[in-house]
């Protein structure tokens, strides 16, 4: 099960934030409150250039908002500096980036093992926790590097790895971007099934209104 399931596993309360960089990129976020369960699952929705992503990078403590709080399994991420602050995001906030973001040169496994470094789990265990994993996402060869697997296999690692702490919420920033329909559909079941079992919250970003059919719970809380 995920860490601290008892608090809510994401509180936002008047977050603010605005990018504006100089080259027609611009938007201002301004979030009065959004409050995410244990184990609930959320899409939020909006244009491309909405600040969706930044929104995630926000409350993975990636960037600090100008105004407001961001809770996290009830640790405020305003409380947490430097490496505390990693050690606490590697630990609690499992994230699935657009580009999978894994590591060249290190195979599937070695990916998912990067991630449990952060974990509270006794370092002869991690070995087994990721071969558990991978098994149970489909991937067959888990000594594969990236470049040797196809897009879904990476996806399947990206999402082992993101899980491999037993987070209490999981990010995944646009995960079906990359995927055509049939494929990007299979992808968000499979992220959402993984989060459940693993006991997680999910926040989910996309631009695909398809995708609302798949979530019960969808906002768009960046217009």
């Amino acid at each position: 099960m995920s860490q601290l399931s008892s608090n809510p596993a994401l509180q936002i309360s008047d977050l603010g934030f605005s990018h504006h960089d100089g080259v027609g990129s611009s938007f201002d976020l301004n979030i009065p409150e959004l409050s995410v369960g244990a184990t609930e699952q959320l899409l939020l929705t909006g244009s491309s250039g909405s600040g969706k992503s930044t929104l995630l990078q926000l409350i993975a403590g990636l960037l600090e908002p100008e105004r407001g709080t961001i809770t996290v399994a009830g640790q405020s991420l305003r409380a947490l500096h430097g490496a505390e602050l990693d050690s606490f995001r590697g630990r609690t906030i499992g994230m699935i980036f657009q580009t999978f973001n894994l590591l060249d040169g290190f195979t599937a496994r070695e990916n998912v093992l990067m991630a449990l470094m952060f974990s509270s789990l006794a370092a002869k265990e991690q070995g087994s926790r990721a071969d558990q994993l991978l098994e149970r996402l489909g991937i067959e060869r888990p000594h594969a590097m990236p470049d040797q697997m196809s897009v879904g296999q990476q996806q399947r690692v990206a999402v082992a790895r993101a899980l491999s702490t037993r987070p209490a919420l999981v990010l995944a920033d646009e995960p079906t971007a990359s995927l055509d329909a049939d494929n990007a559909q299979n992808a968000i079941e499979l992220i959402r099934e993984t989060c459940r079992e693993e006991g997680a919250a999910l926040v989910c970003t996309s631009h695909d209104v398809t995708l609302k059919s798949s979530f019960e719970r969808v906002e768009d809380v960046l217009k």
